[in-house]
């Protein structure tokens, strides 16, 4: 398949079929950068050569009822990790002036749990408005299940975007998790765009799903309408239920990057959790497809230095889009 007469059908408006999805999945290696060329032009027209920049702050760590098995902080897990209760405003406030310093773009505030209480909604809406005025930076909350009302109290403390990733395919879903249903995750993503809030959503590849089940997580999101789809690869933790699962190879994500580059052209798409151990050398690569990727650390395993992925991006000759501070009125 010539991948960049494909990239020109899509930037005209082309869907992709399921066929050519998997096509994306199964290129060969040899095709790898004629595949990446392709997905590079529809990234360089609607993003120009500018990247995104995100952080993360952990504002509440384990103690969570649900039994996903990718994850650290569940119930089920035997991973020796941090566990606390929300942080106080000062500490959050604390992460938005690093990431401000940082030229970081969004600072992504993430707890764990099932959802969010009412209380905790308050703190979380309370120290926004704080970070808006005081650094300006765009707002990205993570949260959990997210009720209506909570949603429109966020967006009127002016968090922009909030994430829920659908994380897999509803056919593998089971496979993950029965702590909750696919639609429970769907139907947050509806909630917050109901309240006006932009929309994040993204997956975990590498968690024994099905070329099949990749390419549906894609549709997924393309019919969800998500703003912002986050491809974390696994980063398989010692004492969850996926531990020493090793399926990725840094080649095939970079076909997953490309994947949903085609299928979601007008879209953020952002290099997340686990790059640095699963696209190793090739990260930089990944950046011709993706236009946003995490700095710093992320839940309970560690990033790069922050200084490297700065220096990823001079090198690769992309420009940080970083929103300079609101006026403040």
């Amino acid at each position: 398949m010539r991948w960049g007469n494909l990239a020109e059908e899509v930037i005209a408006g082309k869907v992709l079929t399921n066929e050519e999805a998997l096509e994306i999945l199964n290129c060969s290696d040899d095709e790898l950068l004629l595949l990446m060329h392709g997905a590079f032009q529809i990234r360089k027209h609607y993003y120009g050569k500018k990247v995104k920049l995100n952080m993360i702050m952990n504002s509440k760590s384990g103690l969570c009822p649900e039994n996903c098995g990718y994850c650290s902080q569940s119930i089920i897990s035997k991973a020796p990790i941090d566990k606390y209760k929300m942080l106080d405003e000062e500490t959050i406030m604390q992460g938005a002036k690093r990431a401000y310093d940082l030229k970081i773009g969004t600072y992504c505030i993430v707890a764990s749990g099932r959802g969010p209480s009412n209380k905790e909604v308050d703190r979380v809406a309370s120290v926004v408005k704080n970070i808006k005025d005081t650094y300006g930076l765009k707002i990205c909350a993570c949260l959990g299940i997210l009720k209506p009302e909570q949603a429109k109290k966020l967006k009127e403390a002016g968090v922009d975007r909030y994430n829920h990733n659908i994380n897999t395919s509803r056919e593998h879903h089971p496979s993950i998790t029965t702590s909750h249903t696919y639609d429970d995750r769907i139907n947050t993503v509806e909630t917050v765009k109901e309240s006006g809030i932009s929309p994040c959503s993204g997956v975990i590849v590498g968690m024994k799903e099905t070329l099949e089940d990749v390419v549906n997580m894609a549709f997924t999101l393309k019919e969800l309408d998500a703003d912002s789809i986050p491809v974390n690869f696994l980063h398989a933790i010692d004492g969850t239920p996926l531990e020493g699962t090793d399926e990725l190879n840094p080649r095939y994500c970079l076909k997953v990057l490309a994947l949903f580059r085609y299928v979601n052209p007008t879209k953020e798409i952002r290099i997340s959790g686990g790059r640095e151990v699963n696209l190793k050398s090739l990260q930089p690569l990944g950046l011709y497809a993706a236009n946003s990727i995490f700095v710093g650390n992320y839940l309970t395993t560690c990033g790069q230095e922050s200084t490297a992925d700065h220096r990823m991006l001079e090198d690769l000759g992309f420009e940080i889009e970083f929103r300079e501070m609101e006026q403040l009125t």
